[in-house]
Formats: structure tokens, sequence, C-alpha cells
């Protein structure tokens, strides 16, 4: 088959929530249960072992990583190879818990299905979960279809969000409140199902869409600069690599936990880019 990425990593159940931290990946590979990072050479580490399905990850300020608890709908912090509740999101979030993105200062914006979705349950609106230092929980932004990976500008003012079933990236105004306001689609994406996101320095964002099997850079307004094929289906991406121009791309066969668990045909796949990351640590 042809596409056009190198492979990186192989034998991962479900990758996601790729982040470039350091000299490294971070991910999860959710179906198996794990926390995991890579470098460029292909040295992979499995961080932790989890007891839930790991969603998304962030870093406090003092470098504490986090990591999401899907169907606890919780926030762990990773400390000493162990985890330990930062935040209970179950009484904000309807069902399973996704991705999630930190702020400078560390509060975190946490998104949910909103709905069964594997149970074939009817789809419902959901909303984002700001979670401060305190571990105190609030809604942030209503009315959200699938709220899925997360991008905050680089001057912290907006927050921009995949929603992946309406097929738009949607932009809101981060309030000093840390309430997310003025929601506006920052693109339309018609056929392109948004999952996984990143966004680079000329203001492009980068889109997995596993519907229609490739990677779009996207500039506000909805145009297609550029399109990737990776080999697998592509849920979630990220810049980063030495010179922070290396697209790394999370791909599998399925999303089906079980399937995933048995075909452990999910990859890391890269490929290098123009245009380097924005506001990577």
């Amino acid at each position: 088959m042809k596409h056009d990425t190198e492979i990186l990593l192989t034998g991962l159940a479900f990758p996601e929530a790729p982040r470039w931290r350091g000299d490294r990946l971070w991910f999860t590979d959710q179906h198996a249960r794990r926390v995991m990072t890579v470098k460029t050479d292909g040295q992979a580490q499995c961080i932790l072992e989890t007891d839930d399905l790991p969603g998304g990850l962030a870093w406090l300020p003092d470098g504490t990583p986090l990591v999401v608890a899907m169907t606890e709908r919780a926030v762990y912090k990773l400390e000493d190879r162990g985890w330990t509740l930062y935040a209970d999101l179950s009484a904000f979030a309807p069902f399973h818990c996704n991705d999630m993105i930190a702020t400078t200062g560390g509060r975190v914006y946490v998104g949910n299905f909103g709905y069964d979705l594997h149970g074939g349950a009817a789809q419902a609106k959901t909303h984002l979960i700001a979670v401060e230092t305190d571990g105190s929980c609030r809604i942030a932004a209503e009315g959200l279809l699938f709220p899925n990976g997360c991008v905050i500008t680089p001057d912290g003012a907006t927050l921009i969000v995949a929603e992946t079933f309406a097929a738009r990236l949607s932009a809101f105004t981060i309030g000093e409140d840390g309430l997310l306001r003025d929601a506006r689609t920052w693109a339309d994406l018609s056929e392109a199902m948004p999952d996984g996101i990143c966004l680079d320095d000329e203001g492009a964002i980068w889109v997995a869409s596993p519907g229609t099997g490739e990677v779009i850079r996207v500039e506000q307004g909805g145009k297609i600069l550029t399109r990737i094929k990776p080999l697998g289906v592509p849920y979630a991406c990220m810049l980063g690599g030495p010179e922070r121009r290396t697209l790394f791309i999370a791909t599998s066969e399925t999303d089906d936990p079980g399937k995933a668990n048995n075909l452990k045909s999910g990859r890391i796949e890269m490929v290098e880019v123009d245009v380097p990351g924005a506001g990577l640590p």
C-alpha cells in the first residue's frame, strides 16, 4: 500500500494522544492500558501500566505528567511509576472522558464522548471541563459534539477543539476566569472527521481524520493546504523531533477495543514537514 510516512514503532494496540516532550514522544496505548514513550531512533519505553483506559496527556508547570482515566472520568498525576488522583470529573462528564490540553499556568481542559459511542447510543452534545490547579472542576463550554483533540494558541488567548462528528474545528476565547467564550467555527472540514490535532508556527492545524484515512493541514477558514496518507488509519498527530518538523502520526486498523488488542496493528508513523510545531516545550 502506498503511503507517505516512515514507520517508527509497531505492535501497539491503539496509540493515542501523542505529545512531544523533551527528546521523545509520549503517547497512550489506550486499549493496552499503557503510557509509553518513544525516541526518534525507535527506542520505546512503557512508563506506566494503568488500571483504566488512558486518554489524553498533559503536564503541570512543575513537569508532573497528567493522564485521563477514561471510564472512571478522572485525571491522574503520574508520580514514581504510579498514579494518584488529581481530579474527579464524574459529576460533569456524562460518558467516557477523552483528550486533554493544559495551559501554561496549569489549568487543563478535558473533553468527553457525551454518549455511549461503541454501545450504539444516539449522538448527544456535551461540554469541555476545566480543571484548576487545586483539582476543582467546572464546565467551561457547552454544546459540543464529541469534543476531541485541542490546541491553544501561543498567546494563550484561544482554544481550538476538534468536534469529531460535527466535522469542524471550533474556536473559543479563553477568559481570565478560564471559561471559554465567543464560540465560532475556525474551520468547516466537510467530509473530514477531525480527531487529534496539532498547531504549527504559521497558525495552521494538522488534523488526523480517521474517516478519510489521511492527515490534513488546514488554515483558518477551512482551506486544506497539505494531505498526507499514512499506512494505517490516523487517529492523532503531533509535531516534534529535534527541529520540531517531524509529524508523528498515531495509527491503527481499528478503534474497537477487542479487535485492537487482538490485531496489535497500531503504529507510530512519521514524516518530515516544512513548518515546525508551535509552542513546544
